[in-house]
This record gives C-alpha cells, sequence and structure tokens, in this order.
C-alpha cells in the first residue's frame, strides 16, 4: 500500500520511503546511508531556486548603488560644467539619484523576503522527512522508534 501511494503522489518524501522499503534486506546502516545520500539529492533539488533569489537579493542593492553613483557623477559633472544656475535640474538629479536606490532597494526586499519564507520551508521539510524515514525505518528493523517531547 506504501508503495502505491507513494508511486500516485510523487514527492521527496515518497521517493526516500520507496528507497527505504527497496533496501529492506540490506543492513540497518547501508540503508540509512542512501537514504542519507538521496536525502540530501532531494533537498538539493527543493533548494535549487533559491539560487536565483539569493543572487537576486545580493545584486539588486549593488546595482541601485551603481545607479545613485552614476546618477551623482552625472549631476555633479553637470554642475561643475554649468554651475548652480538651475535649481530645477539639480532636483531631476537628486530625484534620479533617489529612484536608483529606491528601485534596487524595492527589488532586493521582496526577494529577501521570498528567499528567507522559502528557505526556511525547506529546512522544514528536510527535518519533516528525517523524522518520518526514520520512524518508518525503526520498525522494519524491529525497532521502537523513541518519540521525543
Amino acid at each position: 500500500m506504501l508503495r502505491r501511494v507513494c508511486q500516485q503522489h510523487e514527492s521527496p518524501l515518497g521517493r526516500l520511503l520507496l528507497l527505504t522499503a527497496d533496501h529492506l534486506s540490506w543492513p540497518k546502516a547501508d540503508n540509512i546511508a542512501a537514504v542519507q545520500t538521496r536525502a540530501r539529492r532531494e533537498i538539493t533539488r527543493l533548494e535549487r531556486g533559491l539560487v536565483v533569489l539569493e543572487i537576486i537579493v545580493g545584486i539588486a542593492p549593488l546595482l541601485g548603488l551603481v545607479g545613485t553613483i552614476a546618477g551623482m557623477m552625472t549631476l555633479f559633472g553637470e554642475i561643475g560644467h554649468e554651475g548652480l544656475n538651475d535649481a530645477a535640474k539639480l532636483a531631476k538629479g537628486i530625484a534620479f539619484i533617489l529612484n536608483a536606490t529606491l528601485i534596487g532597494l524595492l527589488i532586493a526586499i521582496p526577494s529577501l523576503i521570498f528567499w528567507s519564507y522559502y528557505n526556511k520551508k525547506v529546512e522544514t521539510l528536510a527535518v519533516e522527512m528525517e523524522s518520518l524515514c526514520d520512524d518508518f525505518i525503526r520498525p522494519q528493523y524491529g525497532e521502537v522508534a523513541v518519540k521525543s517531547k
């Protein structure tokens, strides 16, 4: 029955339980080692998309800073050539500088939120899979699973 359910509802946990069931003839230590190796692969698959968010979180503020510096260089370059005669031009330049900073932050902050949320979800799922696999393996080798309080 377990095999049928795991095959019908494919998931990282299902793949781990199928692997465990397929290796019940192996010594317990070997079965656990095989499950741990496969679990690392499953966790890596779950974390695959998180790398992109992590890169965005790191790069977005830096790109905003580049825009800020480029804007300041342009603004001060113009002021150096033309003087500080036009307050509207100065205000426009400062607005550009602040917009570059804002855009970098508006990209980085939501990306950080999503990265943190999904990273924690993967971490929680990994702990749950470890616990459930342990609960499945112990009785197969004649051990009683110890429940933590």
